[in-house]
């Protein structure tokens, strides 16, 4: 069998690495318009905040790597064409000094393929966003350029307030320049926190020295040949480096070109990662997902969920059945000491998607109070009318990331806040207090529940 795989993100190459799990005899092919392979681009701005010392030490692997597994990898390739009537992609070899493409096409039959092409990065049109000094941020290179560009630069524009937006500030901040973070939304981080969680990040961020303007959108890039500033709606900022740190856009040229049907936000597949076209499947940003609570499209742009998705297509291609399931989108952060965390819906969302719900809260430490070095953490957890908790976001200086996995699995199951507040967990000073956080805003949602339907109940008697 010939398998072959567009992308050589996690999502391709984990989809590669598990088909010869599963089948020690098919033909794999990865290719990938990108130089370097097997990186995370979550990874980029800990390089720059030198926490990681090298973007070469954020590389997991080479192609000779994947070659001792008898997986042929071809970087700087673009594929050009995809015929599904013939089972056969064609593509070009870049330029080895640019990104232009060769002359000769090469053919590339397959049994399989395997859509894994990611997402392009956002740049929204702004009059000046050509100029020199203005940067996206998606691969090792853009990175190594935004470094090298930073060393000779002393204040920067990051615009767009999500993760990668504010881990960027926040190492461009620990390489000493003057750091603006600017969200045209009137809060950071607004996909996976509420405004009162927001705001907390928001005032670390801030007392680190970087500056926060948000509720404005970017007008335009002063300057002439290169960035000079940047125009809001009644302010000017000087600077000399910008970073559209906007988002990314599902990649789907392809998936076009080989008729695979879209969906409202992607390429769409069904449980088993598998396209509209029968042997072609899709798996990472470029596809869209389920969303757990509220049953809709949504997508998913996090390496975890792409290797899960790759796991899934493997096991299929390979005739070994498996289903993906509806994301959460669990997701955690750490920028400085800082950790924030969030799985399943916000307030927010789950307001606009038509949900009644309440919300439990807690402010508690991470040890027991009188043990030394304990932290302050900030819980909010979401409930519909039921009980049921359908979102959680954590915040503080150790101990999110696992919170926000417990969290995960509570919502999964359909854990009701009621029993959540009954549920045993471990205890010792020195790494929790007798009542966990989260069992004290499990509490509380129960609480304001008991006082919602005890109204309820008075109007309408």
């Amino acid at each position: 069998m010939k398998i072959v795989i567009i992308g050589g993100g996690a999502g391709g190459l984990s989809t590669a690495s598990n088909i010869r799990k599963y089948d020690k005899k098919a033909k794999i092919t990865v290719i990938t318009r990108d130089e370097n392979i097997a990186y995370s681009p979550c990874a980029i701005p800990y390089v720059l905040s030198g926490q990681v010392d090298q973007f070469q030490d954020i590389i997991m692997h080479q192609p000779e790597d994947y070659l001792e597994r008898d997986i042929k990898v071809i970087t700087r390739a673009e594929v050009v064409e995809v015929s599904t009537a013939l089972n056969i992609i064609r593509y070009n070899l870049l330029e080895s000094d640019s990104n232009s493409l060769q002359d000769e096409s090469y053919d590339l039959p397959y049994d399989s393929l395997v859509i894994a092409t990611g997402g392009a990065p956002i740049t929204p049109p702004i009059e000046g966003a050509d100029l020199e000094g203005v940067f996206k941020i998606r691969t090792i290179g853009d990175g190594e350029t935004i470094k090298e560009w930073a060393q000779h630069s002393s204040k920067v524009v990051v615009v767009g307030a999500g993760l990668i937006g504010l881990e960027i500030a926040f190492g461009l901040k620990k390489m000493g320049l003057d750091v603006t973070v600017n969200e045209m939304l009137p809060q950071i981080v607004p996909r996976s926190l509420d405004p009162s969680m927001a705001t907390i990040v928001q005032k670390y961020l801030e007392s680190e020295g970087i500056k926060v303007i948000l509720g404005k959108g970017m007008e335009k890039v002063a300057g002439q040949d290169r960035v000079e500033g940047v125009i809001f709606e009644d302010d000017v900022l000087d600077a000399d480096m910008i970073i559209m740190a906007t988002g990314v856009r599902p990649e789907t040229k392809l998936a076009k070109m080989a008729d695979c049907e879209l969906g409202r936000w992607a390429v769409k597949v069904n449980q088993k990662m598998q396209t509209s076209v029968p042997n072609i499947y899709a798996v990472g940003d470029c596809v869209e997902v389920v969303d757990a609570i509220t049953g809709q499209p949504t997508q998913s742009p996090l390496g975890s969920t792409a290797v899960r998705q790759a796991k899934i297509a493997a096991k299929n291609i390979a005739g070994v059945e498996s289903e993906f399931k509806p994301v959460l989108n669990a997701m955690v952060s750490k920028i400085g000491e800082l950790e924030f965390g969030s799985v399943g819906l916000t307030e927010s969302f789950a307001t606009q998607n038509g949900l009644e719900v309440i919300c439990g809260k807690s402010r508690a430490l991470t040890k027991a109070r009188y043990y030394p070095g304990a932290k302050r953490i900030d819980v909010l957890m979401i409930c519909d009318l039921k009980g049921r908790i359908i979102g959680c976001q954590l915040i503080a200086k150790e101990r999110v990331a696992e919170r926000v996995d417990t969290m995960a699995l509570a919502i999964s199951k359909g854990v009701t806040c009621q029993e959540l507040a009954t549920t045993e967990f471990s205890y010792a000073p020195p790494v929790s207090m007798v009542i966990d956080p989260i069992i004290l805003a499990a509490e509380d949602a129960c609480e304001k529940l008991k006082q919602f339907h005890t109204t309820r109940n008075n109007n309408c008697g």
